[in-house]
């Protein structure tokens, strides 16, 4: 009897122990994941990540830590964890194959929550779309068209491809074209052209607007106006001189001429 006991006594000493260490490798793990949970949050909103990231990324380096840490405490207990480990690694495996597209546009999103090509209320062009960025998100980019559409892009699409963020610089060049007949005074339609620019508060003095004289094309002498305004007066500036021209042009006498073609008849005598 004392025998059974002695080795009871010994298995439970034994096995107490790897017990007792297995649950403060856990404790102490799940602490220590916490922690650089903690960590990644506070680095990356420092660096004005996105918050859908901020959490995404907490959570992952939570969850990594903490399986790290559950296998190191069954290692303790004699626990193989060789099988474990091989299963983890399948799955993952066959997780990242199904959802191979998804993980993309995942991937892409990730990168422009980082990176930051555009933000929210940016009017940008891209994957073939255009408009103003609604919402951001981890799989795909959501715009409203200008006329008032709902585009829902995948990310890895967004990223494929150029993306310009027509809204970064917060200025932006306005470049018409204005076509005067040939038998017109050059001179006087650059003038015309000049003070519709000037007269308008819209329109940024540096840098200074360029208008030139660009081109003597097949019907028309063609002036180039480009003012520069600030982004969010791009196409009322763009609308307001286009029709100031043509009514100006018609005070003024200065046509605007059209593509035409003059045919000429010859008489055959046989």
């Amino acid at each position: 009897m004392d025998l059974i006991v002695g080795r009871f006594f010994e298995l439970f000493v034994f096995y107490g122990l790897k017990i007792i260490f297995a649950v403060i490798i856990f404790i102490v793990g799940r602490w220590i994941s916490k922690l650089f949970q903690g960590l990644a949050g506070k680095v990356l909103k420092r660096r004005g990540v996105d918050e859908t990231v901020v959490s995404f990324v907490g959570s992952l380096t939570y969850y990594v830590l903490l399986v790290f840490f559950v296998l190191a405490a069954l290692s303790q207990m004699g626990i193989q964890t060789t099988s474990f480990v091989a299963i983890i690694g399948a799955a993952g495996l066959a997780i990242g194959l199904a959802l191979q597209g998804s993980l993309a546009n995942f991937a892409a999103g990730f990168l422009m929550l980082i990176f930051r090509p555009f933000k929210v209320n940016d009017y940008i062009e891209g994957a073939g779309t255009a408009g103003t960025v609604e919402k951001i998100q981890l799989f795909t980019t959501q715009l409203k068209t200008p006329d008032n559409k709902t585009v829902i892009v995948p990310n890895s699409s967004m990223t494929s491809g150029n993306i310009v963020n027509y809204s970064d610089k917060g200025t932006r060049r306005v470049d018409m074209t204005f076509g005067i007949g040939y038998g017109d005074d050059v001179d006087k339609a650059r003038a015309i052209l000049q003070e519709i620019v000037d007269a308008d508060e819209r329109v940024l003095k540096d840098p200074a607007p360029l208008i030139a004289l660009s081109e003597l094309a097949d019907s028309s002498v063609n002036f180039v106006v480009r003012p520069w305004v600030n982004s969010a007066d791009y196409w009322g500036v763009f609308f307001d001189t286009t029709a100031r021209v043509k009514k100006r042009f018609d005070e003024e006498g200065v046509s605007i001429p059209y593509p035409q073609q003059d045919v000429h008849l010859y008489e055959h005598k046989s």
